[in-house]
């Protein structure tokens, strides 16, 4: 118990010092997970409104590998993208393993699904009286579907938010493809579980505190955006 008291004091004082390896492992986590989800969510919410408001062949196949992609293993799409980019690989030539870029491809992987199947449920569970009404309106196809993720736009929201705890929380992925070296692929994961091998208890305890209030932050702005309305 007194470790653990003395790691969460260490802790705060390096955060409050603003050690300079914690935050280039902040902003790093930070950068590659949110161009995740931006990618995520562009491929996703795009997927998943084609599916919620479209009826076409093979539709009930999509959502079905909508739903079971999320929750693909994260080691598996982690060995998936070594694969493809090492240098026996088809894309080896690009150079892009053990860098960022190949953590944003495995995390995109991770994320896209997620988002894709809850902007699916998000939009099949309006009222359809809302794109009737826009029909009734004059509203061509286009529009009516506006109208149904205008209303949505808080659950689609909420699955993009899922999207990026998925991303920032994500270990075995980046592991692979990024290697965890020190100031170019380290993130907050791999470095707590680098750091607690090691017994740096207070640089891991620092980033598990930094995690949760990242956590915090994302889903207290969703709260106040759906308190005020937007």
């Amino acid at each position: 118990m007194n470790l653990l008291c003395h790691g969460v004091q260490d802790a705060v004082r390096l955060i409050l010092s603003l050690d300079r390896s914690l935050l280039d492992i902040l902003l790093l986590s930070l950068r590659v997970s949110c161009t995740s989800v931006l990618f995520g969510a562009l491929i996703g919410i795009s997927l998943g409104s084609l599916v919620g408001l479209r009826h076409f062949p093979g539709r009930d196949v999509i959502i079905t590998l909508l739903n079971t992609f999320m929750g693909l293993p994260p080691v598996a799409v982690g060995l998936m993208v070594y694969l493809l980019l090492s240098r026996s690989g088809p894309f080896g030539v690009l150079g892009l393993l053990y860098t960022p870029a190949a953590m944003i491809i495995a995390q995109t992987l991770l994320v896209t699904p997620i988002i894709a199947a809850l902007t699916h449920a998000a939009v099949t569970g309006v009222d359809p009286l809302i794109g009737d009404a826009a029909k009734s309106l004059g509203a061509d196809s286009l529009y009516q579907g506006f109208a149904v993720l205008r209303e949505s736009r808080y659950a689609i929201l909420a699955g993009v938010i899922a999207g990026f705890g998925r991303a920032i929380g994500e270990v075995g992925a980046v592991m692979i493809v990024g290697g965890n070296i020190t100031g170019s692929t380290r993130t907050m994961t791999t470095a707590m579980v680098l750091e607690t091998g090691m017994g740096n208890f207070e640089l891991a305890l620092a980033l598990g505190i930094l995690l949760l209030m990242l956590a915090f932050l994302v889903n207290m702005g969703l709260h106040l955006l759906q308190g005020r309305g937007y």
